[in-house]
């Protein structure tokens, strides 16, 4: 049956803090027409991100108000005037938050999937997706973790911090420690993925809780939360130890210009390196991510790691339980009911 209405969410208000639901609006409009050098995609899979609530501040490189919102997305090819895409397609894109978009390959990261046999679609926003692409590029690139060192995560039961850990676990990371949010997630960090120690930040200062974890020290940390994380990793650090910044959850929803960790200057003091990680310096590395976590993927070794929330109407509604947390490993949307 032909689909005539497309639907997509818009920003509607700036978030005040942590955003409303009724920051938003589901709008419809007709399904567009391809024009030359575009193809119609079909959205099978959205990605809800904590890099969107930054965005949504607006500014220069903000989301505009009353328009389609923008994320990393799955979807299938059902008209093209494009040449290099053809009908039935299955191709990662930037334009999601919505139902249908107009893509053209190679433009905003467009890129047809490779389609490996066994590999659910899942996996393409997930470990072999942007955060599976960040965490890779944060271990080999930016901290050039070692086979035998010992690595510390924050918000391991994240998307990012997930994979993180699989992946490091693959490079022959010694030890594997993580904090999380309740302790229901750190049992999943040291049950299913296999951490060789977690915490939950609630239940203490997490300088201590890290030292507990780890009182020999550890060589990396690749960083999701900021603020008291990063100082607490900086005191645990080996002399040499590196540091891949990823993310600063814990002042999204607030001040984002927060003080310098106390500890600052232990940077110099143990000669560490601190590098911030931008997955989009990092698209080169694509291939090469699938081709070290394929046979993992294949062999259940790793899995997806993600949750999967039902219809495009929840959108939002999964975006707000990713920002609370909801979620273990990659938040995604699977936009038919």
């Amino acid at each position: 049956m032909t689909v005539n209405t497309a639907r997509a969410v818009h920003q509607i208000a700036r978030p005040a803090g942590f955003p409303a639901a009724s920051d938003f609006a589901y709008v419809s409009s007709p399904v567009p027409e391809p024009a030359p050098g575009t193809a119609l995609v079909e959205n099978l899979l959205l990605s809800v991100d904590p890099y969107h609530r930054g965005l949504m501040d607006g500014g220069a490189d903000g989301f505009d108000l009353h328009a389609p919102l923008e994320g990393r997305a799955v979807g299938r090819v059902t008209a093209s005037r494009d040449p290099g895409l053809a009908e039935g397609d299955l191709v990662f894109h930037r334009a999601g938050w919505r139902t249908h978009a107009l893509v053209t390959l190679g433009v905003d990261g467009t890129r047809t999937l490779r389609g490996h046999e066994g590999v659910p679609l899942e996996a393409y926003l997930s470990v072999l997706g942007g955060t599976g692409l960040t965490a890779y590029a944060a271990l080999t690139r930016t901290a050039a973790l070692r086979e035998g060192e010992d690595l510390f995560v924050s918000a391991a039961a994240g998307g990012v911090g997930t994979a993180t850990g699989r992946i490091a676990r693959l490079l022959g990371a010694r030890r594997i420690i993580g904090s999380a949010g309740s302790a229901a997630k750190v049992a999943h960090l040291t049950g299913a993925l296999g951490f060789d120690a977690a915490f939950d930040y609630h239940d203490g200062p997490v300088a201590e809780q890290l030292e507990r974890a780890a009182p020999d020290g550890i060589d990396v940390y690749v960083d999701n939360v900021g603020g008291e994380h990063l100082e607490g990793a900086i005191g645990s650090l080996r002399e040499y130890g590196r540091i891949a910044w990823v993310g600063a959850i814990s002042t999204y929803n607030g001040d984002r210009s927060p003080a310098a960790p106390r500890n600052l200057f232990e940077v110099v003091h143990k000669s560490l390196r601190l590098e911030g990680v931008l997955v989009r310096n990092h698209t080169n590395l694509q291939d090469e991510l699938e081709d070290f976590l394929v046979p993992h993927l294949r062999s259940g070794l790793i899995g997806t790691d993600t949750t999967v929330v039902q219809g495009f109407d929840r959108t939002v509604e999964a975006f707000l339980g990713m920002l609370r947390g909801d979620n273990l490993g990659k938040m995604l949307v699977r936009t038919g009911s």
